[in-house]
């Protein structure tokens, strides 16, 4: 089982360039938490997807590493793209390249996953693209 939600676990990543895999990966009640808020449901999580995919537009995600056990898999990532496109969160382009690094914690039952827990540093996002000052 491990092996299967390891390659599950690789696979979610792919909604950032197919966002039409989301309902093949994740259950439809699935529970992303997010460092900065808690989404429920397909529709939210292709909601936040569609978001960064519009601010970022290309957006690409390099899978480090991938960890599984029990009815878990971990992923470590890298995520970088071009601050082209205007949206509430990031406001105008300010063609800013950003580097985010993270963590995700998959949890899947019934070859779907239905929770995540993401770990990454929002502040350092805002910092690169000069929305927040840096320490």
């Amino acid at each position: 089982m491990s092996e299967e939600n390891k390659t599950l676990a690789r696979r979610s990543w792919e909604i950032v360039d197919n966002l039409d895999t989301i309902e093949e990966i994740y259950a439809p009640d699935v529970v992303w938490h997010e460092p900065d808020q808690e989404l429920r449901g397909i529709e939210e999580a292709r909601q936040f997807v569609a978001t960064y995919k519009t601010a970022l537009p290309d957006l690409n995600v390099t899978v480090e590493d991938v960890i599984g056990e029990g009815n878990q898999a971990v992923t470590r990532w890298t995520v970088r793209g071009t601050h082209q496109g205007e949206v509430e969160e990031f406001g105008p382009p300010t063609g800013r390249q950003v580097e985010i690094k993270g963590i995700t914690i998959h949890r899947i039952e019934d070859g779907k996953i239905v929770e995540e827990w993401e770990g990454y540093d929002n502040l350092s996002i805002l910092q690169q693209l000069g929305l927040a000052p840096k320490q």
